[in-house]
């Protein structure tokens, strides 16, 4: 089954290594024991079958999305009322989250969606740092040079190893035009995971710089995904 692959994905999900100082690891589904039923849920209600999908990378998770929920792109107010699920006490927002089920919505709902797609992420765990004002703030896996050579292995083990559900290889969708979407592409010509990547505006700077042109990346991520 697609769902029992990803949930064992998802349940053996650790990074063994070590970051740099001031950076820490956020792995909900080592560190809140609510999370592996929650996702158990998801994934047995959207991917409980033996179909094909394509798969659409984030960058890593963050602190009000996956990696609260451990579901991608999914906060607790989507988790609840666009898939009907949700986890007593828990209440987060981010605005990707509303994007990205704008979008779903726009491409039919979540059964439709997740018939034919699966979200990941290129790092598929998160990380944080504390900012100049003493806030716990999202660090990208790319944000450093030493970081990204401390989770190299982490994430060409977790890519391969997310492609096991059934995972289509002509395409893969690329959340972010720019640093996220060239160190996939430079690692997809050393590993040959896919025949493209295809480059999509993440959603973060989509909410955030250009919100008045939502429905136009709407329409963009739909046509992108029309032909798969």
């Amino acid at each position: 089954m697609f769902s029992e692959e990803v949930i064992k994905f998802f349940r053996e999900l650790e990074f063994k290594g070590s970051v740099p100082d001031g950076i820490a690891v956020m792995n909900p589904f080592r560190d809140n024991p609510k999370i592996i039923p929650l996702i158990s849920q998801f994934y047995h209600k959207f991917y409980d079958d033996h179909k094909s999908r394509h798969l659409i990378l984030g960058i890593n998770p963050g602190r009000f999305g996956a990696g609260v929920t451990g579901i991608p792109f999914t906060d607790s107010k989507r988790l609840s009322e666009k898939c009907g699920l949700s986890i007593p006490g828990l209440d987060t927002f981010e605005t990707s989250s509303v994007y990205i089920y704008e979008m779903i919505d726009a491409f039919g709902g979540v059964e439709k969606f997740y018939d034919k797609f699966f979200i990941g992420a290129v790092c598929p765990l998160g990380f944080t740092t504390i900012s100049s004002k003493g806030k716990s703030v999202n660090y990208n896996y790319y944000d450093s040079k030493k970081l990204t050579k401390a989770v190299m292995d982490f994430i060409v083990i977790s890519l391969t190893r997310q492609l096991e559900p059934g995972i289509e290889r002509d395409s893969c969708f690329c959340l972010g035009t720019g640093k996220n979407y060239k160190f996939l592409v430079q690692l997809n010509n050393e590993l040959r995971l896919f025949d493209r990547i295809v480059p999509l505006e993440h959603p973060r700077f989509i909410m955030q710089y250009k919100s008045k042109q939502k429905d136009f990346y709407i329409k963009r991520y739909l046509e992108e995904f029309g032909k798969v």
